[in-house]
């Protein structure tokens, strides 16, 4: 007899209506912090510690890419969770270009496509001087909530 399936549950929908939620769970291990977000672009930050650091001392690259995926997939699933939709990340296309040691890691995320199953962002990532440090483009897909996770109206 096989095993019955899990059903796949998002988090509670609530936490993603608001324009800049606060992080949670494996976000705020890493100390992500929203600072603006709309449906065309999301500004946010993370400070630099030991915790987030490779080896050599320097922001772990899994960081650059989660920032991306999170910062999107919020913003994307903020316009899409009103009309029964949910948001998830599809495709993950991180460049390194320069390290950060210290300070900030900041990101910027701008909507470059928004189709009815896909969503594409550029994300750009700087350092306390303002220098480009990595980009990345990241895919949303766009996808109908379950039916009992629709939310009211």
């Amino acid at each position: 007899m096989r095993p019955a399936r899990r059903r796949y549950r998002p988090r509670a929908l609530v936490e993603f209506t608001t324009p800049s939620p606060p992080a949670q769970g494996f976000n705020a291990l890493y100390g992500l912090e929203i600072l603006e977000s709309s449906e065309e672009s999301v500004r946010a930050q993370v400070a630099v510690r030991d915790e987030i650091k490779q080896p050599m001392g320097l922001v772990h690259g899994g960081i650059y890419a989660s920032i991306a995926e999170a910062i999107t997939s919020m913003a994307t699933a903020v316009a899409v969770i009103p009309a029964g939709g949910m948001a998830m990340g599809l495709s993950n296309q991180t460049s390194f270009l320069r390290p950060i040691s210290e300070g900030t890691v900041h990101a910027q995320a701008t909507r470059v496509h928004r189709g009815r199953t896909t969503w594409v962002w550029d994300v750009e990532f700087t350092d306390d001087a303002g220098k480009r440090c990595a980009m990345t483009r990241m895919t949303i897909a766009v996808r109908p909530l379950p039916l009992a996770q629709k939310p009211p109206g």
